[in-house]
């Protein structure tokens, strides 16, 4: 097979083009960060002049929380204000599952899209603000791109691929004809953040008119409300004050009308998905690839999920190294994991929208959740906690841990501990001993079944701690984005069984001159080293 940019399979050769990326939002600039990790150039384009300074997403996950913790991003980030307590449709739900990062966690977008600017660029991303998409075109070799600056001159991009990572109403989507499928918007609410208006808090509070949520923080209230039986109402753009005021009033009663906004908004409960991520070397993810309420705040934490995925493959394959299927295996993880989550929150916002009428189900829910594998069950699918990336054989069994993520662990190196999202920071993969009885045969063995792959797999060797996820495996391969590729076999006789062919089917043929043993065994930077064990690292 040979890639956009000409080359075969293997070859050192830097890329003769860059990966565009359409969008220096959360989802594309993470998406750039990724690809400058697997050694790919990147030019990102956005027609805003910076990051938003808009309220928008403030809800970050406990799967996203652990992708950031695995790049060495939660440090910068500070100790966010969290909260265990989310809800399903308005319906409290208790969102503690095991892991490090219980519950969500409260970062403004602001905040996200800085960290991730400078992270990107730090990394060699090229970012380029104030250029407005205005054509594309794909060809046999690359993609070809024109973009309008500020000042009204036109700037020409050309790159071996391109990725739309510029939201819901995507030029890239529309420029390439990709069409949404699914339900369209009926039904709105209607937010403000408001200052100077005191009113009392109010979660999900179902009312005779309409459904009112209040909340304030350091002075700034925000305030949501939906007036039953309404449907979306056509506007060139935001809500007025006005508009938000009277709604407000028809359904609390409150008047809030003497308040100055800060910002208005409006979101519908359109549940609509591509029904291809991938259009030849254009590609979609975030919101320019399924378009959803945001309910429970899981429409930005899928997007970035989407560019974890995604950027290892994009790299491998823009530097001619991909496996054959590699790029597509994108589309068919991504398209299914966004499809449940998009079922997930048409069911919450049916239940969150609805009149009267949605009171039985709302009651029979309100028991179910009660039920702790019905909580848990839940709040891994909000968390994202629950994706596994793997395909059944013969309804064989897979082993436990295949397709999952990487459970955050700590690992006894006989040279100190280290904190297993460490191992993932180079954004290459990881193959990981986790045998008992660290012995130069068993180091010698493994280093000589990772040897051809050394410039993309990172060699790791550690005990996990008893009664943890990890005690029960004897080794693992691990994908940049965290998943679990390969589990080694149980007895000495089959425990490296299959650990080539998963080698190459994710990071394609051995190197052409085989790494010695002792070169084959690379070890983090972490290993040897005790990893400082505060938010970066936490054990709960």
């Amino acid at each position: 097979m040979t890639t956009g940019n000409g080359t075969q399979p293997g070859a050192a050769t830097a890329p003769a083009a860059p990966v565009i990326v359409v969008g220096a939002g959360p989802v594309g600039l993470l998406l750039a960060g990724e690809l400058r990790l697997g050694g790919a150039r990147v030019v990102v384009v956005d027609d805003r002049p910076g990051p938003t300074t808009e309220s928008r997403a403030s809800t970050l996950h406990a799967r996203t929380m652990e992708i950031l913790d695995s790049r060495g991003l939660l440090a910068e980030l500070g100790l966010p204000a969290s909260e265990p307590r989310g809800h399903y449709g308005g319906l409290p739900l208790d969102l503690t599952l095991p892991g490090s990062h219980p519950g969500q966690w409260k970062v403004s977008q602001t905040r996200t899209e800085e960290l991730l600017q400078r992270w990107a660029r730090a990394l060699g991303a090229d970012v380029r603000r104030g250029l407005r998409v205005r054509a594309l075109a794909q060809d046999a070799t690359g993609v070809s791109v024109e973009a309008e600056a500020a000042d009204g001159s036109v700037v020409r991009l050309r790159g071996c691929l391109l990725v739309g990572c510029d939201g819901e109403q995507s030029t890239v989507r529309r420029l390439v004809g990709a069409g949404l499928a699914g339900r369209a918007a009926g039904r709105e609410m209607l937010r403000a953040d408001v200052r100077g208006v005191r009113i009392e808090n109010r979660r999900f509070q179902r009312l005779p008119g309409g459904l009112a949520v209040a909340a304030t923080r350091e002075g700034v209230t925000r305030v949501m409300v939906h007036e039953f039986g309404s449907t979306v109402r056509p506007r060139p753009g935001p809500p007025g004050f006005e508009e938000v005021a009277a709604v407000w009033k028809r359904v609390t009663g409150d008047d809030i009308s003497g308040g100055t906004p800060l910002w208005l908004n409006s979101f519908g409960d359109a549940n609509r998905q591509l029904t291809r991520y991938r259009h030849g070397r254009v590609l979609f993810a975030g919101d320019a690839a399924h378009q959803q309420m945001p309910v429970g705040g899981q429409a930005l934490n899928l997007g970035l999920q989407d560019a974890f995925n995604l950027g290892w493959k994009l790299a491998l394959e823009a530097g001619g190294r991909a496996p054959e299927g590699l790029l597509d295996s994108y589309h068919r993880e991504r398209h299914a994991t966004g499809r449940r989550v998009l079922a997930n929150i048409r069911a919450q916002s049916d239940l969150l929208l609805g009149g009267p009428e949605a009171e039985p189900l709302r009651a029979l829910c309100g028991e179910l959740l009660a039920l702790a594998p019905v909580r848990e069950h839940l709040a891994a699918a909000i968390a994202g906690l629950d994706i596994r990336y793997a395909d059944g054989a013969g309804g064989t069994p897979l082993p436990p841990l295949l397709g999952r993520r990487l459970p955050p662990s700590v690992l006894d190196t006989g040279a100190g501990e280290v904190w297993t999202p460490a191992l993932l920071r180079s954004g290459r993969g990881l193959f990981l001993d986790l045998a008992p009885g660290a012995t130069t045969a068993n180091a010698t063995t493994a280093a000589a079944v990772v040897a051809g792959w050394t410039d993309r797999v990172v060699l790791a060797r550690g005990r996990p701690r008893t009664g943890g996820a990890l005690s029960s495996a004897t080794a693992l391969l691990v994908r940049p984005d965290g998943h679990v590729a390969w589990v080694g076999g149980r007895t000495a006789a089959d425990r490296w069984a299959g650990a080539h062919d998963a080698l190459r089917r994710w990071f394609g043929p051995a190197a052409r001159r085989r790494a010695s043993a002792a070169q084959g065994q690379e070890i983090s930077a972490a290993i040897g080293t005790r990893i400082d064990m505060g938010i970066d690292s936490p054990l709960t």
